[in-house]
């Protein structure tokens, strides 16, 4: 019987979608499911509700809860990680705190402020989940859905472990592309790469007809443009249509949410269509209506149809050696020529009995690895801030920010970057309390007297055209 861990197996909706989605797959009937969470409140009752699906279907499956991770991990064949360090609280922070300094984020999980913190959190425990992978089932598969995608993938990529990160993007946005171009979407050819939630579909087909210029036909008409003003618009002026929604890509990119004008402009759609902090809200309205509940109660114990989600399509595959083609989340190595070697690359995958394979891309077009580049040098310093515990990293990562350093000084970015480090200490120990170093502001007296020093050559010129005028 082959056994898969879920590491953060609180997450009951979800949670509750892969277990069926597993269940649903004849050849996957036979599985043994380790729930593992730090509490056992949300697990037991996952487990309950599984228990009864298996005993519905008369399925062959078990299913065993522990807080014990290293438990959980010895021998299992298959790791999925779903947790969320911190949980709501901690998203409170990332959400309320970089709005006080002016950084206005809808979802907060990628890239910005968020997205920086929710990696140095998340990062570290991933890497001692990798470590005990190497020590108690060396073989195993580890299929990641923690957010950030990209940074975890890029902090996995530096360990031996087998691993993929799992998004609903690419299959969501098809939905999107279909229903504006009037192709079913099982019709659509396409090919999409790049990084998660910035990945590009580099083609689109139907019967090897190109649909990209009728999708740009739509996107100048007012009533398809309104439903993704930000995408549209990225898609107008870079030439090609990207995986997220409006709320998302707004973050990424420095021109949507720098001001008042702008968010009122591009990002005036409820919900994640633009909205101010819409995930933390979504996710607070979640948590305090299910606090008290057990919401698999009265779910029915019939199998429907497997979810969108990838991961058990891709175990099937991996096991039977029915071949699965996906987009996922792998250290580029390659696979897109114009991107770094180590970071995380989103683009064709295909699962067999052999392994996960990785298909070589070639080069993006330029302007759309050059938009990668600037979430991919994001990723790069808070990476390394999650994994060396440097605040200055932490300062860094959050300068190069697109949508930050559009809106805030270095000096209130810093602030910024204290202020969050000092709220949230409990769930960043790797930090030992360090903050970074204090920067004031150097104030010039108006009567200054300038340091006798070397100047630019440029600069002497003009100073001395200027005596001269005198």
């Amino acid at each position: 019987m082959r056994r898969v861990a879920i590491i953060g197996a609180g997450s009951i909706v979800f949670c509750k979608t892969l277990l069926l989605d597993i269940m649903a797959t004849p050849a996957l009937e036979e599985t043994e499911f380790v729930l593992m969470a730090p509490s056992t409140t949300k697990t037991s009752q996952v487990a309950a509700y599984a228990n009864r699906v298996i005993d519905a279907n008369g399925l062959k499956a078990k299913v065993t809860v522990t807080t014990d991770r290293r438990d959980a991990l010895r021998g299992a064949n298959y790791v999925i990680c779903s947790f969320q360090v911190g949980g709501v609280s901690a998203f409170e922070l990332d959400y309320r705190i970089p709005l006080k300094y002016g950084v206005d984020q809808c979802i907060g999980d990628t890239l910005g402020p968020g997205g920086i913190f929710r990696a140095l959190r998340s990062i570290p425990v991933v890497l001692e989940v990798a470590r005990d992978m190497e020590e108690l089932c060396p073989n195993a598969t580890l299929l990641n859905y923690v957010n950030p995608m990209a940074m975890i993938g890029w902090a996995l990529g530096e360990t031996k472990v087998k691993f993929v990160g799992l998004c609903h993007g690419v299959q969501t946005t098809l939905d999107l592309i279909s229903g504006y171009v009037g192709v079913p979407k099982r019709e659509i050819d396409y090919v999409s790469a790049g990084i998660n939630h910035m990945g590009w579909f580099l083609r689109i087909e139907h019967n090897g007809r190109d649909l990209y210029p009728l999708l740009r036909e739509k996107f100048e008409q007012p009533e398809f443009y309104v439903n993704e003003k930000v995408r549209g618009e990225v898609f107008r002026h870079f030439g090609y249509f990207m995986t997220e929604s409006t709320g998302h890509l707004s973050e990424y990119v420095p021109w949507f949410r720098k001001s008042s004008q702008a968010l009122g402009l591009y990002c005036d759609e409820p919900s994640f269509g633009g909205e101010s902090g819409a995930y933390y809200s979504w996710c607070t309205y979640v948590a305090n209506k299910y606090k008290e509940q057990d919401i698999l109660a009265g779910e029915p114990a019939t199998l429907p149809p497997r979810s969108v989600e990838y991961c058990a399509y891709i175990i099937e595959a991996l096991e039977t050696g029915r071949t699965f083609t996906f987009n996922g989340n792998v250290r580029n190595d390659g696979m897109i020529a114009n991107l770094p070697a180590d970071c995380c690359a989103e683009g064709p995958i295909y699962a067999d009995r052999t392994g996960l394979h990785r298909t070589l891309v070639g080069e993006l077009p330029p302007q759309c690895a050059a938009l990668n580049l600037t979430n991919i040098n994001v990723q790069r310093l808070a990476v390394l801030a999650a994994k060396s515990g440097d605040p200055e990293a932490v300062v860094q990562a959050c300068a190069l920010d697109p949508l930050t350093s559009a809106v805030l000084t270095l000096k209130e970015i810093r602030d910024m970057a204290t202020e969050m480090l000092q709220a949230q200490r409990e769930w960043l120990p790797l930090f030992g309390g360090r903050l970074p170093r204090p920067t004031p502001t150097i104030h010039i007296p108006a009567d200054v007297k300038r340091a006798d020093v070397p100047i630019d050559p440029a600069l002497a010129i003009f100073s001395r055209f200027g005596e001269l005028a005198q």
